[in-house]
């Protein structure tokens, strides 16, 4: 008789569950690794600027490896930055060196100089005027460096560039580029005609390469990462196809100098702060802040991920391959928020010749918009007892 019990599960603890990369890791743990527990308490159990709900989350616990894809908004201010980029990283980082466990931390390319197939090693000098958002994420870095030499620490760093994939609550990123296209909030062309290139991310890969990570937990110690598609796309090509797969007029194809368009976003400033006083809340994209790498390439090189013996599980699959489900999932998405003031779906829908089948809830939803009563008088008519399924 075999009196062997299974093997102990292999607990993790993940910070930033509920954003765009944490929510792919999210849903691989929890479908696709039996052998892998991983909890992602929200911010009201566990406080990045809380110390003592680490500390107390830890001895609870006791995870086995904690992720790290927490960030706060581009547009935070230096307080908030410092606690949560900075000091809550941190503060992981040495409750996993307590426990002697790996710890893996999602970074940005905001880290970097413009350039082309800038390496791991490349970074942008610490100094005052970076950005907040810039400023904090490279401290980190710098400073999981510094424990891993002085203390040993098993940390692994992800740069990721520009971030695209389904399912991010917040309108950022690539899905601030795609969001003022779809609503015709862009009609001009904001970046240089053509060579204009960056490196971009696709977040449903990145579960995939951390899952590889804690299976080779010893090689990827203190190492970083670029985790780039290994091709950088050229942004007026980009909006380009945007505008045209949306059949769309705007942008035109007139391309604003960069001093032109700084100068620009520096009046639009100045009329929001107007406006702002006199009772009207506004304020221009945060993503404006990084105004000048629309007209900057920024590449990074990901010859150090090729040869780490990573397979990547979908190489066809690229920002342009990604476009239309992208599209699709983010106009519905924001309509259903009545976020758009220009744009129609059924608009979008004549114009590429498309007949979407009505499903039973969109057909309530019409009637709920025109005939309330009517849709009230058949929900009381067919019965609201209570559900026998369940009992």
């Amino acid at each position: 008789m075999n009196n062997s019990s299974p093997a102990p599960k292999m607990s993790g603890l993940l910070i930033g569950g509920s954003g765009l990369i944490g929510g792919f890791l999210l849903h691989y743990f929890k479908t696709s690794t039996p052998e892998i527990d991983v909890r992602a308490p929200n911010s009201k159990k566990l406080s990045l600027r809380e110390l003592n709900d680490i500390i107390s989350y830890f001895k609870r616990h006791k995870p086995d490896f904690v992720i790290n894809s927490a960030i706060t908004a581009i547009r935070s201010d230096a307080l908030l930055s410092y606690e949560v980029n900075y000091l809550g990283s941190i503060n992981l980082a040495r409750a996993a060196l307590a426990l002697n466990i790996p710890y893996i931390h999602i970074s940005s390319a905001a880290t970097l100089p413009p350039g082309e197939k800038l390496t791991e090693e490349d970074h942008l000098p610490l100094n005052a005027s970076l950005p907040n958002y810039a400023k904090s994420k490279l401290m980190t870095e710098m400073t999981l460096k510094h424990m891993h030499e002085k203390y040993g620490l098993q940390y692994t760093l992800i740069r990721m560039a520009i971030v695209y994939g389904a399912h991010d609550h917040k309108i950022q990123g690539i899905n601030r580029l795609l969001f003022n296209i779809v609503d015709r909030a862009m009609p001009f062309m904001l970046t240089k005609r053509k060579g204009v290139l960056h490196s971009y991310s696709n977040a449903s890969k990145v579960p995939y390469f951390i899952h590889y990570i804690l299976k080779n937990r010893e090689k990827f110690s203190g190492q970083h990462f670029h985790f780039v598609d290994p091709q950088p796309v050229d942004l007026a090509q980009l909006i380009l196809t945007i505008k045209s797969y949306m059949n769309l007029k705007t942008p035109r194809e007139i391309y604003i100098p960069y001093p032109v368009a700084k100068a620009g976003n520096n009046f639009m400033n100045w009329v929001i702060k107007v406006f702002n006083r006199i009772g009207y809340k506004a304020h221009v994209p945060a993503e404006m802040i990084f105004l000048e790498n629309f007209y900057k390439t920024q590449t990074l090189s990901c010859e150090k991920l090729k040869n780490s013996g990573f397979v990547d599980p979908n190489p066809q699959a690229t920002i342009f391959t990604e476009l239309p489900a992208l599209i699709d999932y983010y106009i519905a998405r924001w309509e259903h928020l009545n976020l758009f003031s220009s744009f129609s779906r059924k608009d979008f829908n004549a114009q590429h010749g498309m007949k979407k089948k009505v499903n039973p809830a969109e057909e309530a939803a019409e009637i709920f918009l025109s005939s309330p009563r009517k849709l009230l008088d058949n929900i009381h008519n067919k019965g609201i007892g209570p559900l026998e399924e369940i009992l």
